[in-house]
């Protein structure tokens, strides 16, 4: 096991830690955030399932050991929950953001670098995990301003009776 492959979970790691702080703040948007990041490695597992790419540590040699045959290569996982842990985090704090972008970054070009994945499973990874979590963003943010609307009807329609 190399410094690339314990980083790769250690950076899993760092996104857990960024969704405790967050938690403090945000709490059900931290928590829906989360789960966004379960349903994307959901979705990468089915994808796997349907697509049954080998991995190119079966055919040429890696740093990292090969997973046990069954476990596809596209898309990556790792690549997946950091897409999506990344953007969860920038739709909740924009510095966090930025620092959750990089070790998204990092992490998916790790599984490359050691061998376990080739260039299109982390890009496709990236971008599945990125559009799950923005999509359960952009419906937050809408219940959000019903909920804000909602709330201040009464007035308006008092306002508009004067």
């Amino acid at each position: 096991m190399t410094w690339l492959t314990v980083g790769t979970d250690a950076v899993l790691g760092v996104f857990a830690l960024m969704f405790l702080l967050l938690w403090f703040k945000h709490r059900l948007r931290a928590f829906l955030a989360g789960a966004g990041v379960v349903v994307a490695y959901a979705i990468s597992e089915v994808v796997k399932l349907i697509v049954q790419e080998d991995r190119p540590c079966r055919t040429r040699p890696s740093i990292a050991e090969c997973p046990e045959p069954g476990d596809w290569s596209f898309p990556s996982n790792h690549s997946v929950i950091a897409g999506s842990s990344a953007m969860a985090i920038w739709a909740l704090h924009r510095t966090y953001g930025w620092v959750a972008a990089v070790c998204a970054i990092a992490a998916a070009s790790s599984r490359v670098i050691v061998g376990v994945h080739y260039v299109h499973d982390v890009m496709a990874g990236l971008a599945l995990g990125a559009l799950v979590s923005w999509g359960i963003a952009v419906l937050l943010e809408k219940r959000q301003r019903r909920a804000v609307t909602n709330a201040d009807a009464p007035t308006v329609v008092m306002q508009r009776l004067r």
